[in-house]
């Protein structure tokens, strides 16, 4: 049963979202220093890489990355291929591709090409969701939708409305996928962010992998 791992790796090179805290990995204490074992320093904002969207991320007072629920970011997801010259997945895209009633959906689009960069650079001209998209797949039925860039709506938004119509419903966003290598298609979805106990709780970042179901 192959699995294929969607979470983009996490480096000092990795771009973030501007404005967003950069990645900073090194050395905490380290053998070829004399010290008793390797021990590294992680810093990183929580919508970094591959990551979860929590309702708190827009909407003062509202639930943390914390009580997501599992049988939402655990089971059957849609990987929709999205064709490169595809910039706006609008309503009538959802509609031609996407049927009422599936629950977790995920856009495989040109982004993906993105993380393999040599250096790796941020693209403000990413494939996104419009408002039209995402409430006609909330509206059908959508508890999970995921995308394979850094926002899941356009860059520098204003309104930030694509967050607002999802985030207020209860919808789980994923952003930052690699599904590069993945065929379109139907597969078990296992993704877990970090269980971060805050008062904050605006999202986390997360490990997501797909399972093909036969």
């Amino acid at each position: 049963m192959p699995i294929y791992d969607v979470t983009v790796p996490l480096s000092n090179e990795l771009p973030t979202y501007p404005g967003d805290p950069g990645i900073e990995i090194g050395n905490w204490r380290a053998l070829a220093n004399g010290d008793s074992a390797n021990v590294s320093v992680v810093s990183f904002g929580a919508h970094t890489g591959t990551h979860v969207d929590a309702p708190a991320h827009f909407i003062e007072g509202a639930s943390k990355v914390e009580s997501m629920p599992l049988d939402v970011l655990i089971g059957e997801a849609l990987v929709v291929e999205v064709p490169e010259d595809v910039v706006v997945i609008d309503e009538a895209f959802v509609t031609a591709n996407v049927a009422a009633g599936t629950t977790r959906v995920l856009f495989k689009t040109r982004n993906s090409a993105f993380w393999d960069e040599t250096p790796p650079q941020f693209h403000s001209d990413f494939t996104h969701l419009n408002l039209g998209a995402a409430t006609r797949l909330r509206d059908q039925g959508a508890k999970l939708i995921g995308i394979d860039y850094l926002s899941i709506e356009r860059f520098k938004s204003g309104t930030h409305e694509v967050h607002h119509a999802l985030l207020s419903q209860g919808v789980v966003i994923v952003e930052g996928l690699s599904l590069g290598d993945v065929p379109a298609g139907k597969y078990e979805l296992i993704c877990l962010p970090m269980r971060l106990h805050s008062k904050l709780g605006d999202g986390a970042p997360a490990r997501a992998v797909l399972r093909t179901l036969e």
